[in-house]
């Protein structure tokens, strides 16, 4: 493999960054924590504004991950670097939907989050090679929605942020499967 050519780009990131295996740990105790919100005898607006409070440990947590997995935030000289970035940014532009959910309709507020999330890891398939991310950004999504129309009692919803942590789970599993292929590979 040629050494400037993307495919080699997304390997290294592959490897340094380990699939992004840090953030998605981080996403798993944040989810979590989604959870046991959602089991609080609170009105529902109340667990979606503390579910947004949750949330916002999701970056600290990764840090704190990136040094237990020991992985690298910024890959020096990789102009595919600050493409990861902006696809984590992405997800911030439907957050007026979020809102708006919020607002009309707070009871499908953890279902509609829990989507953004999930298929926000659509493209993360491509840049880290990694096809976990777009298996699971599907089965989060579309399990999410059976979950919610199965749902019939709003004192049940924590089953859909639960159901987040369970593919997290899953996609950490499949994540760092796909990071042993790529070291293999890197090193080879």
């Amino acid at each position: 493999m040629k050494q400037n050519t993307v495919d080699h780009y997304k390997l290294e990131l592959s490897v340094k960054a380990k699939n992004g295996v840090n953030f998605i740990a981080a996403a798993s105790v944040v989810w979590t924590l989604i959870t046991i919100v959602w089991t609080l005898s609170f009105k529902t607006y109340d667990k979606c504004v503390l579910t947004f409070i949750v949330g916002g440990v999701m970056l600290p947590l990764a840090f704190v991950f990136s040094k237990i997995f020991k992985t690298q935030w910024t890959v020096e000289g990789n102009p595919l670097q600050s493409l990861g970035l902006w696809l984590n940014f992405a997800q911030l532009f439907y957050f007026p939907i979020l809102i708006f959910v919020l607002l009309r309709s707070p009871e499908d507020f953890v279902f509609v989050y829990v989507v953004i999330t999930g298929a926000h890891f659509f493209p993360y398939a491509w840049y880290y090679n990694a096809k976990i991310y777009a298996i699971m950004a599907g089965v989060i999504s579309v399990g999410a929605m059976f979950l919610a129309l199965y749902i019939k009692e709003e004192s049940q919803l924590f089953y859909v942020p639960a159901f987040m942590v369970v593919s997290l789970i899953v996609t950490a599993i499949g994540v760092y499967a796909a990071y042993q292929k790529s070291l293999k590979l890197y090193q080879g």
